[in-house]
């Protein structure tokens, strides 16, 4: 469905709405429900199924009666597309952190790469990131992270039905792949990384599909404001409200992340991060 026939349906937000969403970079998902369900005044909302505040796409948001759905639709198989770099760890497998080692990669081959892609298909064992929202002793493991904590992490396992890769730039690897809930595509990269003896970290993901549901029919934040209804006793008596200027660097602990793509004037750009 286009944005614009979206835009013209009639919703029905209480009774009951699935809605897609397109989740924008650094936004954490408990963003992206605050958003909406400020902006369209939604009483009753919660979102089936977390991205990574550095992951892009299908965020489905559930309201009203629908959110009966979403363990339903949790339970679905995801599909991933992305990038792995080579050559490079860092503590959170992704961008948030800095890299804290480097490897010789130049050595391996195509076949060395599909070899390892073929090695986590199919019924693996996976243990978490420390940075992400698994619960230690009742407290998120990210929260132990950050304040510079360990903690250890049970494995768990999870099913890779499908893992293609789409490009190979070395040290850069574009992948496509299909998986059961609860896979983390940042200990895909560690894992995979591992596997060829050069490290790997994840540096792109957008979620492409769960289940039926696709990236390419989700709106965007900016289309989900012309969905807004007129307040019933109108708003031209209403006096407007102080913008608020969003930090997500610091909800998602994105300081490193915001610091790297935004450096001080000056800051040297060619720098090492670790």
């Amino acid at each position: 469905m286009s944005q614009e026939n979206t835009v013209q349906r009639t919703f029905d937000f209480e009774t009951g709405e699935v809605l897609l969403l397109d989740k924008p970079l650094t936004w954490t998902s408990f963003d992206v429900v605050r958003k909406v369900k400020n902006t369209l005044r939604i009483k009753k909302i919660g979102h089936a199924g977390t991205l990574d505040p550095l992951a892009t796409g299908l965020l489905i948001l559930c309201t009203g009666k629908k959110t009966k759905q979403i363990d339903l639709i949790q339970a679905q198989e995801k599909e991933y597309t992305g990038t792995f770099r080579l050559g490079q760890t860092t503590p959170s497998f992704d961008l948030e952190t800095p890299v804290d080692a480097e490897l010789p990669y130049a050595h391996i081959t195509t076949e060395q790469l599909q070899e390892a892609a073929r090695a986590f298909t199919g019924l693996i064992q996976q243990t978490p990131p420390l940075y992400s929202a698994v619960k230690i002793n009742g407290e998120r493991a990210y929260e132990v992270a950050r304040r510079g904590d360990t903690a250890e992490i049970k494995s768990k396992e999870v099913t890779i039905k499908e893992f293609e890769l789409t490009g190979i730039a070395l040290p850069d690897v574009h992948f496509r792949v299909v998986c059961t809930k609860g896979t983390y595509i940042r200990s895909l990269a560690r894992d995979f990384g591992q596997h060829l003896g050069c490290g790997a970290h994840l540096t792109k993901l957008i979620r492409t599909r769960i289940g039926e549901y696709r990236v390419e029919d989700a709106l965007t934040m900016e289309t989900l404001e012309a969905l807004r209804l007129p307040r019933p006793e109108g708003d031209a008596n209403r006096p407007p409200r102080p913008a608020k200027a969003r930090r997500p660097e610091q909800r998602a602990g994105l300081e490193y992340f915001q610091a790297s793509t935004n450096p001080a004037p000056d800051s040297d750009p060619t720098a090492s991060a670790s």
